[in-house]
């Protein structure tokens, strides 16, 4: 049982620190919803983001092959449950304060609520702790040196080192998101189409006379008239007023594709229905190469077969190239490369490459 349960916990520590290794940038965009000032303020950390995605994904990687292998069991256990409590915290928080809908606890390959990511944290917790317990009169019987565990977690260590530096420099190795070479776009726009989701605005209602506060969605506010009516006691807390999802429809980053025009034409349907579309963007145009901005634009107007467009989340970012505007949020979840360039075909993905590689090409 101990040892279905060992393994168990440390495959998901392993699994959940290999998504994030491969996507360690995106990780890191993740954190920075964190460090945001609408969360918890911690504008210092957003600048460290990288670094600091790279820490939290090593220890669940080593920690979790550690309990893989039993070495230094004790320590490991210990500072796994730590980990999860740190954790647990972040998700709760998300949750109750419905502050980040998605903690990237298994980057874009798995996606959970907020509440989801809570109840995980928990039982992972309760599967450590019950660990400790069974684990507890054997931990100096398992410091024993064995060498091949060790230089097993060497190779581990490295192995984890190359794809989490790959996912840096270049873009992730394996590609978990919506706009994998492939994907096609206009496919996409019709599912979400097909099956929107359904959202309905939720009010709170405080009574004047009781103090009594309540929450209804805006069906069962317009329902009953003894809140409305001239006269109630019960008054609207404008601050608190929420729109909420009550259906999911089809999931699709592809929802947030929408580049505008500097005045504000939607260019997505020119996009799609073009034969050949090149697109430069770059989330962070200020932080981005100028040199290797100037030589992509000059090399994607040279296809005059094509539709050449940069799109940043400034609209005077490139010089010679029509320029569109898009959230930067949505540009970082195409591609984790800053600057990167997407080819299209009929609105269907062929290639996704930084625009240093594009140079090469």
């Amino acid at each position: 049982m101990k040892q279905i349960l060992r393994i168990s916990v440390a495959l998901i520590f392993i699994a959940s620190g290999f998504v994030k290794a491969v996507d360690v940038v995106g990780f890191s965009f993740k954190l920075e919803e964190y460090f945001s000032p609408s969360v918890f303020n911690m504008p210092f950390f957003e600048s460290h983001a990288l670094p600091i995605a790279v820490f939290v994904v090593a220890l669940e990687l080593i920690l979790g092959f550690m309990l893989l292998l039993k070495i230094r069991l004790k320590f490991t256990l210990t500072a796994l449950i730590a980990l999860c409590v740190f954790f647990g915290f972040l998700t709760f928080y998300s949750a109750y304060f419905n502050k980040v809908t998605d903690c990237g606890c298994f980057g874009d390959a798995i996606t959970f609520t907020p509440w989801e990511s809570f109840v995980k944290d928990v039982i992972l917790l309760l599967g450590l702790l019950l660990l400790w317990l069974m684990y507890r009169n054997q931990f100096q019987l398992l410091e024993a040196k064995k060498p091949v565990r060790f230089i097993a977690l060497s190779f581990f260590v490295v192995l984890m080192g190359l794809i989490t530096l790959h996912g840096i420099l270049q873009e992730p190795l394996i590609d978990f998101r919506d706009y994998k070479i492939g994907t096609d776009l206009n496919a996409e726009k019709t599912n979400i189409e097909k099956e929107p989701s359904e959202y309905k605005t939720f009010y709170s209602l405080k009574n004047d006379k009781t103090g009594e506060t309540i929450e209804l969605n805006q069906d069962e506010y317009v329902a009953d008239k003894k809140y409305w009516a001239e006269g109630s006691p019960w008054k609207i807390e404008e601050s608190k007023t929420t729109s909420k999802i009550v259906k999911q429809g089809y999931k699709s980053e592809i929802s947030k594709f929408k580049p505008e025009s500097v005045d504000g034409l939607d260019l997505t349907p020119e996009i799609l229905q073009a034969k050949k579309a090149i697109l430069i963007f770059s989330y962070k145009p200020q932080e981005a190469d100028q040199e290797i901005l100037v030589k992509t634009e000059a090399k994607a107007d040279t296809q005059k077969d094509a539709l050449v467009l940069g799109i940043s989340t400034n609209p005077t970012t490139f010089k010679t190239i029509k320029n569109a505007v898009m959230d930067g949020t949505a540009i970082k979840t195409i591609a984790r490369s800053n600057p990167f360039v997407l080819i299209l075909q009929n609105g269907k993905i062929v290639d996704k490459t930084p625009a240093k590689d594009y140079l090469k090409k």
